[in-house]
């Protein structure tokens, strides 16, 4: 299957790998652990990279955004119950400091991946004056 669009952002790879990592760690629990916050921890994980396919997908920046924001809330769930499990002694202390490094260069990359979103480049002079001196009438975009 080839790669879409939100597969190739390095803040959605992050996401997958968050999920995966706290799945694998989930299935280990016993039933009770895993029926309460395992079940939990990886519906919040799953969550956040759901939401930056799902946004990707609708064709708006609006739309985008609103599932990035998403996503967001479903990221600060994830740390409660990573909070909860750790607390609960679910999560060794190899565990956690496995983890903590991915959420903590997740968050700032979906801040980021938002702020990003419907914002384009701004053009330097240069590449203006390449841009005015193609255009078939010769005037400038300066020009009324």
């Amino acid at each position: 299957m080839s790669k879409t669009n939100f597969e190739t952002l390095r803040v959605y790879q992050l996401a997958e790998k968050l999920a995966d990592d706290l799945w694998d760690i989930a299935l280990s629990w016993n039933e009770f652990a895993r029926d309460t916050v395992g079940k939990q921890i990886v519906r919040a994980a799953d969550s956040v990279g759901a939401n930056i396919a799902e946004g990707t997908g609708r064709g708006s920046y609006k739309d985008n955004k609103r599932f990035v924001r998403i996503a967001r809330g479903s990221l600060y769930e994830t740390k409660h119950w990573l909070k909860r499990a750790y607390a609960r002694k679910l999560l060794t202390k190899e565990q956690a400091a496995r983890l903590e490094p991915i959420y903590n260069e997740l968050a700032p990359r979906l801040n980021s991946y938002l702020k990003s979103i419907g914002t384009k480049k701004k053009k330097t002079n240069e590449q203006q004056e390449a841009a005015d001196k193609s255009k078939p009438n010769g005037k400038k975009a300066t020009d009324n």
